[in-house]
């Protein structure tokens, strides 16, 4: 398998784990176990956002493109990938530590929902 392509997956797991980790507690809702997945994935986030750590799977790409013979990038998937949609300017470290605190904050939002939903059901 090409380099490339390896590299072009490794990016769309990167981002389903980053969607996973700021929504996964609504599956909760239809299969509570999901949190046992759920819960160790929002750790990580938020200990890589909050403590400004890189993602290994952030080498591991450039690692994969620079084999394909593209070059890769500095700093962070976030910085590289979303930030520019959402923040133009680039990442900051007071933008990575609001984005650990709100995947914290919703999260805790999300579980207190579920909880109340499966409370009262």
């Amino acid at each position: 398998m090409p380099y490339g392509l390896l590299a072009d997956l490794l990016v769309l797991f990167h981002t389903a784990f980053i969607f996973f980790a700021m929504a996964g507690g609504l599956l909760c809702l239809r299969w509570p176990r999901a949190a046992l997945v759920h819960l160790p994935a929002v750790t990580w986030s938020a200990v890589v956002e909050l403590a400004g750590w890189y993602c290994p799977l952030t080498p591991w790409e450039n690692e994969l493109r620079w084999h394909a013979g593209a070059a890769g990038y500095d700093g962070d998937f976030i910085g590289h990938y979303l930030l520019p949609l959402i923040y133009p300017s680039g990442l900051t470290r007071t933008v990575q530590i609001s984005m650990g605190l709100g995947v914290l904050v919703l999260n805790l939002l999300t579980y207190g929902y579920v909880w109340r939903k499966r409370r009262n059901a």
